[in-house]
């Protein structure tokens, strides 16, 4: 039997329904068909690799414009998406008078001013790009707001700050609420906690609810992965598969300051470990078919844990390559919350065409 992920609830103790998050969990989930006509759009800043950006799409919200400052990020999106408006520019000198009419603003401004590896220097940060945020939501008037941070944010150093952002979006019209998720929760094998800011203008609130997790078990690394490890005919690759019976650790990205292509610091190859897994680095390749040991993952490999599709390629050398892997928003849990904003902006237009 596969091992079950522990409870979410038990792990990751979040802000309940209250004064930081005013919405409660949907009754069930809300799927929507890729080829739905709606007219939704979305500026989505920090763009990355496209994961968020990705999951927009699946939920059915095109993209008007996606601003990306590393010039890898923006290859990738243009790779694959050649259609796409990426716009490769520092967010602190980015216009959006021109996207003025978007229904959302999305995006995943940057962890590290939050993160217990980047000293959580908050708002004193450089990277911090949460004012950049407020300062475009007052500029363009979104329906809706979609941001995606990591867990530090909801600690209790960073209460006065995040009151600081509550209350510049209230004055903006707003009812704004903070809620903590696991990606593993939308279908995603991986341990992943993630904070996801949403704001609805506050004659949108009432149809606004946070995205249910689904009732089936992700699959564990080995059997997700069984087929590419096997891809030079690896002898030990189901016996692998077999130790690899959990689902991953939280694949961690680095920043673009600090950290290459590893699965992460200690703490986290001990994990891997445990799925014999070598942390230690990425690999260029599979196992060849008389390897012998605990096998690297490679970037494809990776990308699959973050809930990328294989036709999904990334610009760039291995070590930009994986960045843009593993700090990316998992496009299934991405596309879980902004199913969430779709129906509530789709459930106002239909209110208001029934009056």
């Amino acid at each position: 039997m596969r091992p079950r992920y522990p409870e979410t609830a038990l792990l990751f103790p979040e802000i309940s329904t209250g004064p930081e998050n005013p919405w409660a969990v949907a009754s069930k989930r809300v799927f929507w068909s890729d080829d739905r006509p709606n007219g939704l759009t979305t500026l989505e800043l920090c763009a990355g690799g496209g994961g968020q950006a990705l999951g927009l799409e699946q939920a059915g919200i095109a993209h008007a414009g996606l601003v990306e400052i590393n010039k890898h990020a923006c290859a990738t999106l243009r790779l694959n998406r050649p259609d796409w408006n990426v716009i490769e520019q520092d967010l602190n000198s980015f216009d959006g008078a021109p996207f003025r009419g978007v229904d959302v603003i999305s995006g995943g401004l940057p962890c590290p001013p939050f993160s217990v590896a980047g000293k959580q220097l908050g708002e004193n940060d450089e990277r911090n790009l949460f004012p950049v945020m407020i300062r475009l939501v007052d500029q363009i008037r979104p329906r809706a707001v979609m941001i995606e941070n990591v867990r530090g944010i909801l600690g209790a150093v960073f209460e006065d700050y995040r009151r600081y952002v509550k209350t510049q979006l209230v004055k903006l019209g707003y009812e704004p609420g903070w809620k903590l998720m696991n990606a593993c929760d939308f279908g995603v094998s991986q341990l992943r906690p993630r904070v996801v800011f949403v704001a609805v203008r506050k004659e949108l609130s009432e149809y606004f609810s946070w995205p249910t997790p689904l009732a089936t078990v992700p699959k564990t690394v080995g059997e997700i992965l069984l087929d590419l490890m096997l891809a030079n005919k690896w002898k030990g690759a189901k016996l692998w598969a077999k130790r690899a019976n959990e689902i991953a650790p939280t694949v961690v990205g680095g920043s673009h300051k600090h950290g290459g292509p590893d699965l992460g610091p200690t703490r986290a190859r001990k994990a891997w470990a445990g799925l014999s897994v070598d942390g230690s680095g990425v690999a260029n390749l599979a196992p060849e078919v008389d390897f012998v040991g605990m096998p690297r993952l490679t970037v494809r490999m990776v990308a699959r844990l973050q809930g990328f599709p294989d036709e999904w390629q990334f610009a760039g050398g291995k070590t930009q390559a994986y960045r843009q892997v593993g700090n990316a928003f998992p496009p299934p849990f991405a596309r879980a919350v902004a199913e969430q904003v779709r129906a509530c902006l789709m459930a106002t237009h239909s209110a208001q065409v029934a009056v």
